[in-house]
């Protein structure tokens, strides 16, 4: 029996493929969503059947066996954020044809008459989505919205994160006779009717590329708190090692400098900034927001009592432990044996306690680097070199 998985793109029967509508006609059974069995022409004669769970769909075709020929509908394209990936897996017994249809951003794109080769392209559907961090490293960032994730939600959240002024286009009922498009700021969508079968595009003209990393000083807000120096900085981050997606601790973490420049790299990533005072607390807060960081957060706690809860991490970078050090680093081993450490220290006290802790640690191997680092200022018409203090790094 030949099964042909078939994209219905929008729903609408007139944008098929003649090859689709083909294994339409001449399926004896199809099988689909009600609203996807709806769009079917009237001269189908074949037998129709509701059902989008894989296991129902094959019950269906094993239930109406022996037939020539199962058509199963999907909506968009069969290659796009599809049920295609999970449904194939349950019909290798079967002669299989996939056969695409147009996806929900070809059709977007065509009726705004504008390519759309260079979109960030997201689902926010049935998913989680850090739609702030997303919009704010792309000119162009196209959604797929449903579930909680509704055009409303998703504006309410870049809203929060300072991008209420970004233009937003919005697609409702595509393909069908109540096709809605609207074009408003992301401010004006928040506050919208918007349902909850829409795409939209959001553009952002300023879009953040982070290419480096060691930012100045003085771009972070600082008050009395400690904070990791740029060169410095930029040293450690390098040693974390980190990728996108990465799960980060930072703790200890002062103002936050690590963690900001952390969350700017990791992007879909989140990093936690693990503070037991609550001044630093509110610098750590006041820097992500300056930073417009939806995928920064600030934990006020001690460590190792303040991960409870928290996804596994990554990587993490200690910066102050409050003489906890041995009971952190068991407890971060205990989460995530393979986990990236790195720490600083300043005295060779500190220093000598972290060796002697990683040392304690099963199969951990250590690298120590030792920066001085020297800054230059005026005096008169000369510069003068001011030492500034040496700093342990270690990383394991």
């Amino acid at each position: 029996m030949s099964v042909y998985i078939v994209g219905l793109g929008m729903g609408n029967y007139g944008t098929l493929t003649g090859e689709a509508k083909e294994a339409i006609l001449g399926a004896e059974i199809v099988i689909g969503a009600e609203r996807l069995l709806a769009a079917l022409p009237e001269d189908y004669s074949g037998r129709c059947f509701a059902a989008v769970d894989p296991v129902e769909i094959i019950r269906l075709i094993e239930m109406n066996a022996p037939t020539r020929s199962t058509c199963i509908l999907l909506s968009g394209d069969t290659g796009f954020y599809s049920g295609t990936k999970r449904l194939l897996p349950f019909l290798e017994s079967y002669k299989v044809t996939v056969l695409p249809g147009i996806s929900s951003v070809q059709y977007f794109a065509a009726k705004l008459k504008r390519p759309w080769q260079d979109w960030k392209l997201v689902s926010a559907h049935g998913r989680s989505c850090d739609a702030a961090g997303l919009v704010q490293r792309n000119a162009e960032t196209f959604f797929l919205t449903g579930g909680a994730w509704t055009v409303p939600a998703l504006c309410g959240q870049l809203s929060q994160a300072g991008l209420g002024d970004c233009t937003v286009t919005v697609g409702e009922n595509l393909g069908s006779d109540c096709e809605r498009i609207r074009v408003g700021t992301v401010f004006e969508l928040a506050q919208s009717d918007t349902g909850v079968l829409a795409v939209m595009l959001v553009e952002n003209p300023s879009p953040r590329r982070m290419v480096s990393y060691g930012l100045p000083d003085d771009v972070f807000l600082r008050g009395g708190s400690p904070m990791t120096k740029s060169e410095v900085r930029s040293i450690v981050l390098s040693k974390l090692r980190l990728s996108e997606g990465d799960i980060i601790y930072d703790v200890g973490a002062g103002t936050g400098s690590v963690s900001v420049e952390a969350a700017l790299l990791v992007g879909s990533g989140h990093v936690y900034a693990i503070e037991c005072r609550s001044e630093a607390c509110s610098l750590i807060k006041e820097n992500a927001k300056k930073f417009a960081l939806s995928n920064l957060t600030c934990i006020e706690g001690r460590a190792p009592e303040a991960f409870a809860g928290l996804p596994v991490p990554d990587a993490v970078f200690i910066g102050g432990s409050g003489g906890r050090l041995a009971v952190i680093l068991e407890k971060l081993l205990q989460i995530n044996p393979y986990i990236r450490l790195v720490l600083t220290a300043i005295t060779l006290e500190t220093l000598t306690a972290v060796t002697t802790a990683l040392t304690d640690l099963p199969s951990r191997n250590m690298e120590i680097v030792q920066i001085a680092v020297n800054r230059a200022k005026h005096l008169g018409k000369h510069h003068l070199l001011t030492a500034q203090n040496p700093v342990f790094i270690i990383s394991s």
